[in-house]
């Protein structure tokens, strides 16, 4: 082949240089294993089809010319370059969307004529304005805010540890006062372990999505407060609503997901609940939570913000009030802000819960630790409960003696809350909304004129705050939404004695009264 090849090229004249350039070459390629097969296919490809050999060609060449080029990237800037003129233009039409809804004119007045205190937070409080009044409007159940003994070693633990611990507790926050709280919380509830985090508002709804993932079920009552609420939206969770305290209901939820579940792949369940609800004041059933955490397979998350340190012969909380063991509760999460004076919340669990948290839980990982004056009270309250049942006894004394003046006695209002709470929620009774066709708006409205009557007369109290809209819900949601009744608030005390209640309680009744038939109102009835 290569004789014929060459005694074909040197028939062409070609210069005597070019003849050995591509003798060489030919040369150089044969000695190539392989070359000698690639010249044959070459070769009957050009006599049998010339087109088929230049499309080949021109495909070999745009394939070495794709492997050498250099790379290059897909995502080409379309951004249409602005002069510095035409961006400050843009800057000066662009208007933000506003990160709170406005102020309405209502909540202006009721902000402008908002009390402030001068001095610690007590049973008798002096105002800015210099008058002296009756405080139930704080959660200073035990009073003890203005317990010398309190106050004494919160100032010691000042001087020993300072004001606070300037980092988070997994980041050198962590002082030995933290990890006595810990244990005697623990101890006190008769749970493995506990864990505290610095404020009451993020521990359940970090405890929440620390747990809880997109995919994983949860399933809540309609009435769980607002920290919840925010909890269950950051989990991502699918959230399954029952209405407020019907078993029936929430039965019948959960044998629902169970058989949406069947033949899928496994994802953790979650009940949660709180144990004395904030916006309502009724207790939840938790012995019939328990039966169907068991029966279908869920893990209970209960919210005891508002009844550890309350309920129960030694203030545990629902598990003593309706003895259930405390170890059938997957996650117990409990305030120390409220009635035990100090701050910060805590969640108490099995050892392996509670450790989870202390690296997956946003509020105890990226928060500042809790002062170590505030885990020091919160040790002595837990201690005094434990010590001394009597105060818890002396509270609920007083709570029947407020209720007493309230309830039965009034005309206008009826109590909604459970006789053991100690913030006793009332709410007008159904028929005067009705005969005074009365909106929500409206009710809140005169209540809060009832708050400001009681204030003129030496009594603080306060309302029932309506949890703000959830998070990109349209009008038509919030039609459906679930929102406490408008409620006043008043919070009883043991730094009032029987007769001190009792007035109160009076002064109260009567200002009810005296809203209730004021010129305002009675104009609106007759509207109506």
């Amino acid at each position: 082949m290569n004789s014929s090849y060459l005694s074909s090229i040197q028939d062409t004249q070609l210069p005597s240089t070019a003849v050995r350039f591509v003798d060489t070459a030919v040369s150089s390629f044969q000695r190539i294993p392989g070359s000698s097969i690639v010249i044959r296919y070459i070769k009957s490809s050009h006599q049998n089809d010339p087109v088929r050999t230049a499309v080949e060609l021109f495909l070999f060449i745009f394939a070495v010319r794709y492997l050498l080029a250099q790379s290059y990237s897909t995502n080409r800037n379309k951004t249409i370059p602005l002069t510095e003129d035409e961006i400050d233009d843009l800057v000066e039409d662009w208007t933000p969307e506003p990160l709170a809804s406005e102020e309405t004119e209502f909540e202006r007045q009721s902000n402008e004529r908002l009390p402030v205190i001068v001095g610690p937070s007590g049973p008798k409080t002096k105002l800015s304005n210099g008058k002296t009044v009756t405080n139930l409007a704080s959660y200073n159940h035990y009073n003890f805010a203005t317990n010398p003994e309190l106050t004494q070693k919160a100032i010691n633990t000042v001087r020993t540890y300072g004001v606070g611990p300037c980092s988070p507790p997994g980041f050198y926050g962590t002082q030995d006062v933290h990890m006595k709280s810990e244990a005697d919380i623990a101890a006190h509830l008769g749970v493995p372990a506990c864990i505290i985090y610095a404020q009451s508002f993020s521990t359940i709804s970090s405890v929440i999505p620390a747990f809880s993932k997109r995919g994983d079920i949860i399933v809540a009552d309609k009435a769980v407060n607002y920290p919840i609420r925010k909890g269950l939206q950051i989990s991502r969770s699918t959230v399954r609503w029952y209405e407020h305290n019907d078993m029936e209901d929430l039965e019948r939820v959960l044998q629902k997901v169970v058989k949406e579940g069947r033949g899928k792949s496994l994802t953790r369940r979650f009940i949660v609940t709180e144990g004395l609800f904030e916006n309502v004041g009724d207790m939840a059933d938790l012995p019939k939570l328990v039966e169907f955490k068991t029966k279908y397979k869920f893990r209970i998350i209960l919210d005891e913000t508002w009844s550890y340190g309350v309920l129960g012969p030694s203030g545990k909380g629902l598990t003593e009030h309706q003895n259930v063991d405390a170890m059938n509760i997957d996650f117990i999460i409990g305030g120390l802000a409220g009635a035990l004076s100090s701050g910060g919340g805590f969640c108490a669990a099995s050892q392996e819960i509670v450790e989870h948290q202390r690296l997956s839980a946003a509020a105890y990982t990226y928060s500042a630790a809790l002062p170590a004056l505030l885990a020091t009270t919160a040790s002595e309250t837990v201690t005094m409960l434990q010590e001394q049942p009597q105060i818890i006894e002396s509270l609920r004394e007083n709570i029947k003696g407020m209720r007493a003046q309230l309830d039965p006695r009034s005309d206008w209002v009826r109590c909604q809350s459970c006789v053991e709470a100690p913030v006793v929620l009332l709410v007008l009774k159904d028929e005067h909304v009705q005969a005074r066709n009365l909106s929500i708006e409206e009710q809140e409205s005169l209540l809060q004129d009832c708050v400001e009557e009681a204030l003129a007369n030496g009594v603080l109290i306060t309302r029932l705050k309506a949890m703000p809209p959830a998070l990109g819900a349209t009008p038509r949601d919030l039609i459906k939404e679930w929102k406490p009744k408008p409620a006043l608030k008043v919070c009883v005390t043991t730094g009032l004695n029987k007769r001190e209640i009792e007035k109160a309680g009076i002064v109260i009744r009567h200002a009810i009264t005296t809203v209730m038939k004021s010129k305002k109102w009675q104009r609106q009835a007759l509207v109506a």
